[in-house]
């Protein structure tokens, strides 16, 4: 798939932990590691409106296509 998630990338620059990430956005642990791998076959907008929400950044920021 030529969409890269950096979804690791924004974390570490915020200081934020996946536990905490995924507690904050409201999702599982789980979920969200399957977002973080790029696994996911789809995401929410909902959803990718709370990440960048708590990352304080934008969706490009995250998702990169190549």
């Amino acid at each position: 798939m030529a969409i890269i998630v950096n979804l690791d990338v924004m974390m570490a620059k915020r200081k934020i932990s996946s536990g905490e990430l995924a507690e904050k956005v409201g999702i599982t642990a789980a979920n969200l590691s399957i977002l973080k791998t790029g696994k996911a076959k789809a995401v929410r907008f909902s959803t990718l409106d709370k990440i960048c929400e708590v990352l304080e950044c934008q969706p490009g920021d995250i998702l990169e296509h190549v």
